[in-house]
């Protein structure tokens, strides 16, 4: 190696390293994210199914809650269906990702009511 490329490996090092970081920081971010969004839909599925099963609507939402831990889970139903929706607002855990936006994750679950199950639910 001649003697004026003998840094260039350290400065090609120096330059590559945020890269990746910032990379990496990237890809754990939207697994995050992703990984909030699966949970909304898991809560919204297990509430709607709950509901439809005839379950009370406080028991249902319950049940959504205990799958998306501080998520706003809620139900309604009519006209032979149940419609269950779970929400949350994913944050970045801060230090060096305190840079990244909040985001919004939403899902919504529909099931038919079996038959004697609207009867027994409350509102």
């Amino acid at each position: 190696m001649s003697r004026d490329q003998r840094g260039a490996a350290t400065a090609e090092l120096a330059l590559g390293i945020p890269l990746l970081v910032s990379l990496t920081i990237g890809l754990v971010w939207l697994l995050t994210i992703g990984s909030a969004q699966v949970r909304m839909i898991d809560a919204a599925r297990e509430t709607a199914r709950a509901g439809a099963r005839g379950d009370g609507t406080p028991a249902a939402v319950s049940r959504g809650e205990q799958v998306a831990p501080g998520a706003v889970v809620t139900l309604s139903t009519g006209a032979g269906r149940v419609v269950a929706t779970a929400s949350d607002v994913v944050t970045p855990p801060g230090g060096l990702l305190g840079f990244l936006p909040a985001v919004h994750v939403h899902a919504e679950a529909v099931a038919a009511a079996e038959a004697g199950a609207m009867a027994g639910a409350e509102p």
